[in-house]
């Protein structure tokens, strides 16, 4: 209110000591910076507690910069000096002021005002303050001062950049240029009203006004005949060449002797006659760039005439290219005209873009619009060189806090819709479930279609009208070759059922398979497909999950291992480098599962052992994981003691163990919705690249690498600890004695001891199983082996597994896994691994 008080005796010394302006427009100015900063900021929270989201564990606080210096224009050197004050007695800043030296008294003044009325209203004594003899070398010395937390610069370019070479953090402004373009379908009278309030407004030297308007052919005329009636006056040649070289300097920039003049006053100072009441000059142009056409800041104005709308843009924003990049442009248009409104803002690179409102008073805000802050410093963002682009508020002049505290993201627990499981649930399942389907496709292997098992499927579907197909050229370990023949053989059938039926290899290839059936634009995106992810919910390449389907997908499994009937897994290999890649998304669930332990009855020896153990590596590393929840746990539990108990019962006895067979179908579905929901760790990771590698079989693969694997995670105090919030601390050791208690081995041991014996269990479970103990024992020469680890150890790394593994790996660690793995060396490279404690070589 006191400064409100003092707009007038402000605004005359301002004009008195400058010599530039108009008394009434800066009463106005300094009138703006009162009452419209503080009505628009009164009750913004500047202190404390900004925003609170308690379940979310997020507070952010604000605080004060510190000190802030002013740098203050002469063209504004009181409302400018009121607006900056302000705004840091509302952050709670202190502000120093550098004033321009031909405005030091009005400016000074300014200042001694609001400290007396910021002091009595119990701000402290200090809190603003000022040069009082103001120089180059002083403002220099000011801001660079070590204890200025900000400078906020406004004035010509050579104190800007000055600000931002000072050391100390600045935001400074741009120079201006604003270009206007008036098309055919504006209000012609209210455009030239507009551009003359603008362009007059304190003789021109707010930065947003007017340098240019740009007029369309169409109204050009019109336009020219509103301006002269308006008293503007349109200069010939001759006249605006005299003008030219008097209002800029030979460096293309304001000549300060005219800056801030009534536009008669230079006219007159060029030798031209004119009406003394001359309100604007206008010169018109033809070129971007010329003089008429770059920032003036006095009362005159260059004009093209242009073609069309998109030729007025394109002048435009040519203009703009030689100066007043990132500050303002103006359209006068039909409000209605909103795609001209939408070319004309993305095409002109400025930070203020106004739409039939005069410039200098719409840039500045809060008069001719609603959304721009009120403000007297406007950034120009990185077109113009500034650090912002908007107009400048309370906000710029604080520092925020955020207090983040820990929180777990949310969790699942996702599984196929329908799971059916019980010994020769496949007809009934499948006819209770495809009445009403129309064709379906099987998706199989050629020694499961030989020995009929496709047939019988294909029995089930006719009993209820669905007709079938069989495409059985699935191999062990899939190719994109194999996916991409049977999308074809897809694509002609156009089923709405596509039945996965074999182990694995056909789950996995089935699934791809309705991947690019259902959405073909993937079919072209195998390296998005394949790209690893921290967290599945933020992957960079999101799979679809609209529910719009032209198939069900359903699996049958008629081996115990994969699991893949109820995970969001494939893993398929890239023939050209033979790398598999393990795919993971939601969307690649089944939507119906059928476990029938009658489909296993005839799995030979072989396949009971690999596909058994990897069932129980399934189980261990999701136990385990860091991702592993009460939920999954359960699961992985359930698995694991199933697992122990008849596996070897189902290898040694075959089919005729019904019971061992029927248990281990269903340990594999259970290991799979643990570990489709808490995901694995390196163990996979690296027998997917030895498979890839050597061709071992993946469940033989797991069952070497998983000892090693054991001991190398047991660590309390491992090299790097995974980086997930729900793992608090290294609890393999504890998870892996729990499995240990679990299934009765180690008992009364210590943890170490119980972790060791866990990992020996397994081996005698691969002795029992006729399983090698190491990559060497299964037939890798040596030199093959060690020729291909460092790569390996990389590929194993970079495998989608790692990243919920409970100890981060080091990729030379997965290399000495890898040794251990080879020579069979259990505990030779990791049982350091188990130290319980680390002790420090230097105390």
């Amino acid at each position: 209110m006191a400064l409100s008080m003092q707009r007038i005796p402000l605004a005359k010394m301002a004009c008195e000591e400058t010599g530039m302006g108009v008394v009434e427009d800066k009463v106005i100015k300094n009138n703006f910076a009162c009452e419209y900063i503080l009505n628009k900021y009164r009750y913004t929270k500047t202190c404390g507690i900004m925003s609170q989201d308690r379940p979310n564990g997020n507070t952010v606080l604000a605080e004060p910069l510190g000190v802030v210096a002013a740098i203050i224009p002469t063209t504004n050197p009181t409302s400018t000096a009121i607006f900056k004050i302000l705004l840091c007695l509302k952050t709670r800043n202190g502000i120093f002021l550098s004033p321009h030296p031909r405005a030091k008294k009005c400016t000074c003044y300014t200042a001694e005002l609001c400290l007396r009325a910021a002091v009595a209203a119990g701000a402290p004594a200090n809190i603003v303050g000022w040069i009082d003899e103001p120089s180059v070398a002083l403002s220099q010395r000011l801001m660079a001062h070590k204890h200025v937390s900000l400078i906020l610069a406004t004035g010509g370019p050579s104190m800007v950049k000055a600000a931002y070479q000072s050391g100390n953090p600045a935001i400074g402004v741009g120079a201006g240029n604003c270009p206007s373009v008036i098309d055919e379908t504006a209000d012609v009278e209210m455009a030239v009203a507009s551009v003359i309030t603008s362009k007059t407004f304190d003789n021109g030297m707010i930065c947003a006004s007017e340098q240019t308007i740009v007029v369309v052919d169409a109204v050009y005329d019109q336009v020219q005949q509103e301006l002269r009636k308006r008293g503007c006056h349109i200069c010939t040649p001759e006249e605006k060449k005299k003008l030219a070289a008097v209002i800029l300097l030979p460096s293309k920039t304001p000549n300060p002797k005219v800056v801030g003049q009534s536009a008669a006053k230079i006219l007159e100072m060029a030798g031209v006659k004119s009406h003394r009441d001359t309100r604007v000059i206008i010169a018109e142009c033809t070129t971007p760039g010329e003089p008429f056409s770059l920032e003036k800041l006095c009362p005159s104005l260059g004009m093209f005439r242009v073609a069309s709308f998109h030729d007025a843009v394109d002048t435009a924003v040519a203009c703009l290219e030689h100066v007043g990049l990132g500050h303002t442009a103006a359209l006068y248009t039909h409000p209605q005209n909103t795609d001209r409104i939408d070319h004309f803002a993305h095409k002109v690179p400025t930070g203020r873009i106004l739409v039939n409102c005069p410039s200098a008073q719409g840039g500045i805000g809060d008069i001719y619009n609603f959304c721009l802050a009120p403000s007297l410093t406007l950034g120009c963002g990185s077109w113009g060189g500034n650090a912002v682009s908007e107009n400048l508020g309370p906000r710029h002049l604080l520092n925020y806090k955020t207090v983040a505290e820990r929180r777990e993201n949310m969790l699942w627990l996702q599984q196929p819709k329908r799971v059916y499981f019980k010994y020769g649930c496949t007809h009934t399942a499948l006819t209770s479930e495809l009445r009403g389907k129309k064709r379906a496709l099987i998706v199989t292997d050629k020694p499961l279609h030989d020995l009929g098992f496709s047939q019988r499927i294909q029995q089930s579907l006719k009993s209820v009208g669905v007709e079938s197909e069989v495409f059985y050229d699935v191999e062990p370990d899939p190719s994109f070759d194999t996916v991409f023949a049977g999308l074809k053989a897809i694509r002609l059938f156009q089923p709405d059922v596509i039945i996965a039926l074999g182990g694995g290899s056909p789950m996995d290839a089935a699934k791809i398979m309705w991947l690019f059936y259902e959405f073909p634009d993937y079919e072209g995106k195998l390296d998005q497909l394949c790209a690893r992810f921290l967290d599945i919910r933020k992957r960079i390449y999101q799979l679809p999950t609209n529910a719009s389907r032209k198939a069900q997908l359903i699996c049958i499994p008629t081996s115990s291992g994969t699991g893949s009937e109820v995970t969001p897994f494939a893993v398929i290999t890239d023939k050209k480098d033979q790398v598999k890649y393990p795919i993971t998304d939601y969307a690649l669930t089944p939507d119906m599962a059928i476990c029938d332990p009658q489909l296993t009855l005839t799995m030979p020896r072989s396949m009971v052992s690999a596909t058994g153990l990897d069932v129980l590596t399934h189980a261990i590393e999701s136990y385990v994981s860091t991702l592993a929840t009460p939920f999954t746990m359960s699961y992985s539990k359930q698995a694991i003691e199933m697992t122990c108990k008849y596996l070897e019962r189902s290898y040694v006895n075959g089919g005729k163990d019904q019971e061992a067979r029927e248990n281990m179908h269903y340990a594999a579905t259970i290991a799979g919705i643990a570990f489709a929901n808490a995901f694995l760790g390196v163990c996979h990771s690296v027998a997917h690249k030895l498979g890839s590698a050597f061709h071992i079989p993946h469940g033989i693969a797991n069952a070497i690498m998983l000892p090693h694997v054991i001991l190398y995670n047991s660590s309390t105090a491992p090299t790097k600890y995974a980086p997930c919030p729900q793992y608090t601390h290294a609890m393999s050791q504890e998870r892996y004695c729990e499995i240990a208690d679990l299934i009765g081995v180690g008992q009364g041991k210590k943890p170490t001891e119980k972790v060791m014996a866990l990992a020996q269990h397994i081996d005698t479970m691969k002795t029992a199983l006729n399983v090698p103990l190491s990559i060497q024992a299964w037939g890798v020469p040596e030199g093959q082996f060690l020729a291909k680890l460092d790569e390996l150890a990389e590929l194993a790394f970079d495998d989608q597994c790692t990243g919920t593994n409970p100890r981060y790996p080091l990729i030379a660690e997965i290399k000495e896994l890898l040794l251990d793995g080879y020579y069979g060396t259990l505990g030779k490279r990791t049982l350091n691994t188990l130290d319980h404690t680390f002790v420090d070589p230097s105390a």
